[in-house]
């Protein structure tokens, strides 16, 4: 191959090396060592069995548990506590036997001495501060058996609580749990709930189950406050009992909307619906003169329900105003206070990029599934929930929409998609910073296209790796155990940064979307392992992609691409050339070359990453140009790929 080649132009001390043609022979190679390559077939878990199919589909044998909740909150403000109860009917679709069960009392995160105290400074992002004598206070558990509520033996293990059965749970049974608790608010409790004043973000404030599946069994990952959440899906109840003057907004629909709203109110929320403009349902007049709020005295209960959700939270406040439109008979709704966030949420804006999000997500990916969509203004910078998300009232309307479409965008990752947050973030965090660029596109064009946005997150990959930031932690790891100041990093802008160049750069947008949307499909409502993304990808999309999984997700892979050399000869009015393309580092992608001739024109060549599949660091082209002569040579003009040095990505004729 190097003598064919050398054949295009005159031997002089231009001409390229047989040490630059060939790969070298490594160690591992002599000593017969297995596939060591980028390219090596990546072993992922869980193998390929009944439950998880080799296609990236559920297995014939597929289960899930099942947790349905009635759930029953008091607010006391004068105490600044939560008084809860519930009555949880857990369905076991396992085929196991179980003689206990764990629950999730992540309030305990915020108590004296927790492990999360130990590792987040109180006045940090992930810590809990503004308050003494935290953590779930549980009053009672008991289950229900033969009619009689038995009391059940509890062991406290921080912010997971062991929960022995009085009678073994069977295959396809269901147990009655009952519960009481109690907890003070924190004022900040991780950044994941909280209050402010008299505003309140209700969050992980009941004993939720903990998932148990197929892969690990009881899912018992502590709650530190930056992992998030995995949890089975059910129908829940949820009501509210809070004094009179308050507004609640809450995952599931309102109701019973002519006990806590007045005749105009109820009469505004039915046209909204309908309206594809914002309608005011609260107004600060209103709150203003009192006549915001049925009656002025004693508490009112506030129901709600929802079907196939896996959380249920609520916010409430006195001053709340209340905006809502309709799309496709679901509601689209903000709740604000007046003053610095009104200005920014009112007369409709918030509620409409509400509406804008779920129409978005929806035509693009997965139709929304619930009756409702609430964004709330409060003191949470940016935290989602079943069909309600928590924001803080940001600068400007370019922000507020980030955040809000952001928040939003999670009902599809991970509450229509339920991935284990708490060990995989980036099928959390990752997907849906990949989402919101289309999103934030649709809405605000004149900051950039979808294209000019993933751009902007390339070039953050490529300034941050440049600027020496330790960088050595791979997308694929547990969440509390990255560092916090590389959390967006990894797991948002890296994880987006791959699937853009997935998409774009290597399968292409129509497969990359058939197989995106697929996923999404298979796996609405269900527990999707890593595993089941990669072969999904693969099976719809047609192609292997082992390296890429390894390099994007499972290493701190670089990229360097070169031209190291080029030969250029004239035979008659021909140009033969010669180009030895260099990969300086050990992640691959497609190379993108363009040409530039002496007219003016220019004409670009576009190889897949596999190009490089037998030599990681070389791969040899020869091209010939009737009628013209090549001035220069560019590797990625257009800076479509990740490069860590493009200074030796060009060529020039001399």
């Amino acid at each position: 191959m190097h003598k064919k080649l050398m054949g295009l132009a005159v031997a002089t001390s231009t001409a390229f090396s047989v040490a630059n043609a060939q790969a070298p022979q490594t160690d591992a190679s002599r000593r017969g060592v297995g596939d060591t390559s980028i390219f090596a077939l990546l072993d992922v878990a869980p193998a390929p069995n009944v439950y998880r199919s080799a296609s990236g589909m559920p297995g014939p044998k597929y289960w899930q548990n099942r947790a349905d909740y009635d759930l029953h909150a008091t607010l006391d403000t004068a105490q600044n506590t939560v008084r809860g109860s519930m009555t949880l009917r857990y369905t076991n679709n396992s085929p196991d036997t179980l003689t206990f069960i764990w629950v999730q009392t992540e309030q305990n995160a915020f108590r004296e001495g927790s492990l999360n105290s130990m590792i987040f400074a109180q006045n940090s992002r992930f810590g809990g501060h503004g308050f003494k004598g935290g953590g779930d206070m549980i009053d009672r558990f008991e289950q229900v058996v033969g009619g009689k509520k038995v009391s059940l033996k509890l062991r406290d293990n921080g912010t997971m609580t062991k929960v022995d059965l009085a009678e073994p749970l069977a295959p396809g049974h269901t147990v009655t749990l009952e519960s009481a608790w109690h907890f003070l608010v924190p004022e900040h409790g991780a950044d994941r709930m909280g209050h402010d004043g008299s505003l309140y973000e209700i969050a992980q404030w009941y004993p939720r189950m903990c998932v148990y599946d197929d892969v690990h069994g009881w899912n018992t990952d502590p709650y530190l406050g930056q992992g998030e959440f995995y949890l089975d899906y059910g129908d829940y109840t949820l009501s509210v009992t809070v004094p009179a003057g308050y507004i609640v907004a809450a995952t599931g629909a309102l109701e019973n909307p002519h006990e806590v709203l007045t005749a105009a109110e109820v009469e505004r929320l039915v046209k909204a619906v309908k309206s594809d403009t914002p309608i005011e349902i609260v107004t600060e007049e209103e709150l203003q003169n009192g006549k915001a709020r049925p009656t002025k005295s004693g508490m009112l209960t506030w129901k709600f329900r929802s079907k196939d959700v896996r959380d249920a939270v609520w916010a409430a406040s006195p001053e709340y105003e209340w905006d809502a439109s309709g799309w496709h008979g679901i509601l689209a709704q903000a709740y604000y206070r007046p003053g610095v966030a009104a200005a920014l949420w009112g007369h409709g804006e918030a509620a409409d990029e509400a509406r804008m999000s779920i129409q978005e997500y929806s035509e693009r990916w997965f139709q929304y599934p619930w009756p409702q969509i609430s964004a709330v203004e409060g003191p949470i910078s940016g935290m989602e929930y079943p069909m309600l998300a928590m924001e803080s009232e940001t600068g400007d309307k370019y922000a507020l929409y980030n955040v809000v479409t952001h928040e939003i965008g999670h009902d599809w990752f991970p509450m229509i998609v339920g991935s284990n947050e708490r060990v995989h973030f980036w099928q959390d965090e990752g997907f849906n910073t990949f989402i919101n660029t289309f999103s934030e596109a649709r809405r605000y064009p004149d900051h950039g296209d979808q294209m000019q946005r993933a751009a902007q997150e390339r070039n953050e990959i490529e300034q941050t790796e440049q600027g020496n930031m330790d960088t050595d932690t791979p997308i694929e790891m547990m969440a509390d155990r990255i560092e916090p100041n590389k959390l967006g990093f990894v797991e948002y802008t890296k994880t987006s940064v791959g699937l853009q160049l997935l998409r774009q750069e290597i399968i292409g947008p129509d497969a990359f979307d058939d197989a995106f949307r697929t996923y999404i499909k298979r796996w609405a409502f269900k527990h999707p392992q890593p595993a089941d993304f990669y072969r999904t990808v693969e099976n719809v999309a047609g192609r292997r992609l082992d390296w890429f999984w390894r390099e994007w997700f499972f290493e701190t892979t670089h990229f360097d691409q070169a031209i190291d050399s080029v030969v250029t000869r004239m035979a008659g009015d021909t140009m033969r050339v010669a180009v030895l393309y260099g990969n300086h580092a050990r992640g691959v992608l497609p190379i993108r070359a363009r040409f530039t001739f002496s007219d003016g024109t220019t004409q670009d060549y576009i190889y897949p990453a596999e190009v490089w599949s037998v030599n990681s660091v070389s791969y040899i082209r020869h091209y010939a140009f009737p009628g013209k002569k090549v001035t220069r040579i560019d590797l990625d003009p257009d800076h479509r790929l990740v490069d860590m040095d493009r200074s030796n990505n060009s060529w020039v004729a001399k």
